[in-house]
């Protein structure tokens, strides 16, 4: 398997740090993926008009779930599992398809349609090894580009203070997050060990205290949090419209198009290798189980989380062991309502200036996935033509108005469009090299399971 001397490994997937230092590496993942994995069901609670003590509760579950299929991932049951650092968390594009469903059908019909979409995945998963030829550089290099590029949109509004915000581009804001980035920039560039490894968590720190005394930091809901709960499973039920079924079932193939990027993405910036056939197959079986695991205890779907693959290759710790910590964490925090207040807290502005360079180092990881199909006129042409039209797609969803509300939800997120018709352009136009060479060809020979 070949493996770019380039990238920098501090530590690599199976080695575990000193605690005084994987203990701030673990929490680290944990601020730089919790706002989004809070901000989702807080979107759906407002959405369908949840009570407060509702939008707790999805908040607490979003937390707990995390935390247990983050440990699906790092350490695995059987063949389920990437054993990689790969962070689960509340999936968005589900969101997108879960809103109206459940203003339509009930909450409940969320987490019914949920259960199939896990089945979907876990199938894909198992096939994964026959889909091979699929997912050469090219396709999985277009497909992380396109990741890296559609997050940013989100980490720019971020450091303005939300899109929601009313001082939206407020110099408070654009102060908060121009502090932290160059707290990280410092860090990392400066410090040593791990200083220089866990920049990111004193950058989101030293933010969170700053904003403190510009009255940036909502106290409010900690004081209102409990300090310990266990959620029961099956809170708001279960329900098996159709609707719900062909829907989730939709995003599902959508959100594992994903995986297979942040896998590549993760393995590739971290470690400057291929990610194998037993990694790509459980990673994507591990998010169908957490998908369908999630909705038991009436939590929205899980997937991996682009951002800290990110911090991943940023890093360059590699350890599926800090992770663990990190999920350690998030099932505490899901456990003591109190302690996931605080965390929840972090203002957009803060965690905006971290997120920008995160998720620059996603699209990052796919142009060093595209760096190695040594690229020929028709390959910038594949490139051209799907990174052309998804992103375009999601920079104006009003192109796809005209499209039933399914397929628009799908065609306005840029990565589906991208990697159909990289997919699709690569099988179909002369002069195909065969695909072996890639993280789903060579990297999944048989002699790579060793």
């Amino acid at each position: 398997m070949a493996q770019d001397r380039s990238v920098e490994v501090l530590y690599g997937v199976d080695e575990m740090p000193p605690l005084r230092k994987a203990i701030p590496l673990g929490l680290q993942h944990v601020l730089v993926m919790v706002a989004s994995n809070v901000t989702i069901p807080v979107i759906l609670a407002g959405a369908i008009g949840a009570t407060t003590g509702e939008t707790t509760f999805l908040v607490q579950v979003a937390l707990l779930v995390a935390g247990i299929t983050t440990l699906l991932q790092t350490i695995g049951v059987g063949p389920v599992g990437a054993r990689l650092p790969v962070v689960q968390g509340t999936s968005f594009g589900f969101l997108v398809v879960a809103i109206p469903l459940a203003q339509e059908y009930g909450i409940a019909a969320i987490f019914g349609g949920a259960i199939f979409a896990g089945g979907v995945q876990l199938l894909l998963g198992l096939c994964l090894r026959w889909l091979k030829s699929l997912f050469p550089p090219l396709v999985s290099g277009i497909v992380v580009l396109v990741i890296g590029i559609g997050l940013l949109p989100t980490g720019v509004n971020l450091a303005g203070g939300g899109a929601a915000a009313e001082d939206f581009g407020s110099a408070t804001n654009l102060f908060l997050a121009g502090t932290v980035l160059v707290i990280i920039l410092l860090a990392y560039s400066i410090g040593k060990g791990l200083i220089s490894a866990a920049s990111v968590l004193i950058g989101l720190v030293v933010g969170y205290l700053v904003a403190i005394p510009f009255g940036k930091v909502d106290t409010s809901r900690i004081a209102e949090a409990s300090w310990f709960s266990i959620p029961q499973p099956l809170e708001f039920g279960l329900s098996f419209p159709a609707a719900a079924l062909i829907g989730m079932g939709v995003m599902a193939i959508a959100t594992s198009v994903e995986t297979i990027g942040d896998l590549a993405a993760v393995t590739k910036g971290g470690a400057g290798r291929d990610v194998t056939d037993r990694e790509l197959s459980g990673g994507v079986m591990a998010d169908g189980v957490g998908t369908a695991f999630a909705s038991v205890f009436s939590a929205l779907p899980n997937t991996s989380f682009s951002q800290n693959v990110g911090l991943v290759a940023f890093t360059g710790v590699m350890s599926r062991h800090v992770v663990s910590i990190g999920a350690g964490f998030l099932i505490l925090a899901g456990l003591f309502p109190k302690l996931a207040a605080v965390i929840a807290a972090m203002p957009p502005a803060v965690l905006g200036g971290a997120a920008v360079v995160m998720f620059a180092m996603v699209g990052a990881a796919g142009v060093r996935l595209l760096a190695e199909a040594r690229l020929d006129r028709r390959d910038l042409l594949i490139i051209a033509v799907s990174v052309g039209v998804g992103q375009g797609m999601a920079a104006v969803p009003e192109l796809v108005a005209i499209a039933p509300e399914q397929l628009r939800v799908l065609l306005e997120t840029g990565i589906v469009p991208a990697g159909f018709l990289t997919v699709t352009l690569n099988l179909i136009l002369p002069g195909r090299s065969g695909g072996t060479d890639s993280p789903l060809g060579a990297a999944l020979a048989p002699e790579a399971d060793t």
